[in-house]
């Protein structure tokens, strides 16, 4: 009976630390280069599409600058 709570148990932690990151990783409330798109162009008309996707990437992709916890303690500053 013990092994069969321990075995429930952590396949509901697998499961949910599975969904959360899935969660995270789908654009929680992020931001996209499609969402982006008119706005970058407004603010940057003399670049290419490759050029503000770069741009794009290299602030808000992966390992960009302005990811979420960047951002705020950036805006915090002010």
């Amino acid at each position: 009976m013990r092994k069969f709570v321990i075995g429930i148990l952590g396949a509901g932690f697998i499961l949910g630390a599975g969904t959360y990151a899935f969660a995270e990783e789908n654009g929680n409330g992020g931001l996209n280069f499609r969402q982006m798109k008119p706005m970058i162009e407004e603010m940057h008309p003399d670049l290419s599409t490759k050029e503000q996707k770069d741009m794009f990437e290299s602030c808000h992709g992966k390992d960009g600058m302005m990811q979420q916890s960047g951002a705020e303690s950036m805006m915090n500053n002010f």
